[in-house]
């Protein structure tokens, strides 16, 4: 488990850095600990794993506010850093798997972009998304270049993100999910990332549920080696955004574990 550069317990600098953004304690009650009565999208009422109310007050509650640090407002920044450092690791320690969640899932993304030949899989728990907006009121635009805010490398090649064509799907998949944004026909190839296999995952009730199946096809499209999952899928219920401090937990370790198994070389 690592620090981000500029984050935790790595130094941060203004003038170096830019500008901070944090959670506020109501942002957080919404989005990852009593979703079940205040989020809303349509899969949060079925949260019921959180350990506690939720709710500022409730001891666990206040103990993970607690717990709470700042990260860089930039995302260019953040995965600019996070991809030069994460390099700088697998070249100390060797080849690697790496586990992501949420903010951190396209730090998988770009780590894996500078050294594909270091990486034995990718667990994506959650990872930001959907491709290319943001799932928020007008679909701001968000990670030009798909997956991420900084390049990747695409065959045909490309040398600007405006230079991946996009198209919105015509309906959903299914009830409760967004229309996905994935490139047009015929697809350019994420070439370093067709190598190792990756799993991206989410929990039933979490504010990801109504979009990361855009993630996996969106990778899925680009040639990647990409299993999708949903966690209630494989009896595992309840869940929100937060599962590694939910009360099933342990459960959710052991599916990460068994896929690993079963998909990665030793």
């Amino acid at each position: 488990m690592v620090d981000q550069p500029a984050r935790g317990r790595s130094a941060w600098h203004p003038d170096v850095n830019g500008k901070l953004r944090m959670y506020t304690a109501p942002q957080i009650e919404q989005l990852f600990t009593a979703l079940a009565t205040l989020g809303n999208w349509p899969q949060a009422k079925l949260h019921t794993q959180w350990p506690g109310s939720g709710k500022r007050g409730d001891a666990t509650f206040d103990a993970f506010y607690a717990t709470q640090v700042e990260s860089l407002l930039s995302d260019v920044e953040t995965q600019t850093l996070n991809q030069v450092a994460g390099a700088a690791l697998l070249d100390k320690i060797g080849p690697a798997i790496l586990l992501t969640h949420s903010q951190s899932g396209p730090l998988g993304w770009v780590i894996a972009e500078a050294r594909p030949q270091m990486i034995k899989g990718i667990v994506a728990i959650e990872p930001s998304g959907p491709p290319f907006h943001n799932n928020a009121p007008g679909n701001p635009k968000a990670r030009a270049w798909g997956i991420t805010d900084i390049a990747l490398t695409y065959k045909p090649v490309v040398t600007a993100p405006e230079q991946i064509k996009t198209q919105v799907q015509v309906s959903p998949d299914g009830k409760d999910l967004i229309a996905c944004t994935l490139q047009a026909d015929p697809p350019r190839q994420l070439v370093n990332f067709q190598k190792f296999p990756i799993l991206v995952t989410v929990s039933e009730s979490s504010y990801h549920a109504p979009y990361d199946h855009c993630t996996a096809a969106y990778l899925k499209q680009a040639g990647a080696q990409i299993d999708f999952i949903r966690l209630p899928d494989r009896g595992i219920r309840g869940n929100g955004h937060m599962v590694m401090l939910e009360k099933n937990n342990l459960e959710i370790a052991d599916f990460l574990h068994q896929w690993m198994v079963s998909k990665i070389k030793s």
